[in-house]
């Protein structure tokens, strides 16, 4: 724990200015129980389901990657304005409800305090916790952004080649290190579809006893789906590194960071050291909760989070 939240205000000097004003505790006067409002939100719905930690880190992703940290993703499209939501890489994003209930409850203590930008961030960084990932502080102060269009959702898709996944996350101001960190630690929970790992089923280097499983497993009708780590998939930790190793990486992407030259030695390290992970996790969790927050002035604190606050 020291470790991480060493590793915290380090990251805070090097990054001054994404963090300028976003502080720990931003809340501490104006909505004293926010933290503690999401995170019993989240832990009442972790109790029930599990793979809600998946749900959170994906979704954190896909909005941090599109116009950054400002809760897009979550408006609701309409009858000819379509948003973000709406859009292919988006539709299978789930949890939405979860952050709805923590904006009622947090309307009800502080009512246009708390910006459902920060609850996503708030809910991801609880649901990686309850997974037995690492607990870390997340500075906060973000504000919801004020456009969702779906031309603007540019997301990585599961056979990118590293080189254009590592050109992607450098355009959000992410190294190649946090892009090992956070594709690994966000697939070392949840599931795929069949149909998006059919080029892996077939690689004769990809090992012959678990092929033989996922292909029995994708013949059912319906598109199937799989644990992406087939050995902890509830756990955010690094034994999908290891499992990536062994050429048991289900997705493309995942199985070419540990093929590529400029990525596999990260992922040797990651599988040799699970507290290397953690610190490595938890440091490129809170980057990219950064990456072009609306702050102060700009932007809206939304009533709902699935309306602007102007109704359009």
């Amino acid at each position: 724990m020291r470790a991480i939240t060493a590793l915290f205000f380090l990251f805070c000097f090097l990054v001054p200015s994404a963090l300028a004003q976003l502080r720990l505790g931003f809340y501490g006067r104006s909505c004293p129980r926010a933290e503690s409002i999401v995170a019993n939100v989240v832990a009442n719905r972790f109790r029930r389901d599990r793979s809600i930690t998946a749900a959170f880190l994906r979704m954190q992703f896909h909005d941090c990657f599109v116009r950054g940290c400002d809760a897009s993703l979550l408006i609701d499209p309409r009858p000819g304005r379509p948003s973000e939501k709406s859009t292919g890489p988006n539709a299978s994003v789930r949890g939405y409800e979860v952050i709805d209930e923590a904006k009622r409850q947090l309307e009800a203590a502080c009512p246009r305090t708390v910006s459902c930008a920060d609850i996503v961030t708030l809910a991801t960084r609880d649901s990686v916790a309850l997974a037995g990932g690492p607990r870390f502080s997340v500075p906060t102060g973000r504000r919801d952004g004020l456009r969702s269009s779906p031309n603007d959702v540019n997301l990585p898709g599961p056979t990118i080649p590293v080189g254009a996944s590592i050109q992607l996350f450098a355009a959000q101001g992410m190294n190649v290190n946090d892009m090992v960190t956070l594709i690994g630690g966000g697939h070392s929970v949840g599931v795929t579809h069949c149909s998006l790992f059919q080029d892996r089923l077939a690689d004769p280097a990809m090992d012959h006893t678990l092929n033989a499983r996922l292909r029995n497993t994708c013949r059912a009708p319906n598109d199937p789906s799989v644990f992406l780590d087939q050995r902890t998939p509830f756990t955010v930790d690094n034994a999908i590194y290891g499992e990536i190793q062994r050429q048991r990486g289900i997705l493309r992407i995942d199985q070419n960071l540990g093929l590529d030259r400029s990525t596999r030695g990260i992922v040797s390290s990651f599988a040799s050291s699970n507290a290397l992970f953690r610190q490595r996790f938890a440091q490129a969790m809170v980057k990219m909760g950064t990456i072009r927050v609306l702050t102060g002035r700009s932007g809206e604190i939304r009533r709902n989070c699935r309306v602007f606050n102007n109704g359009r």
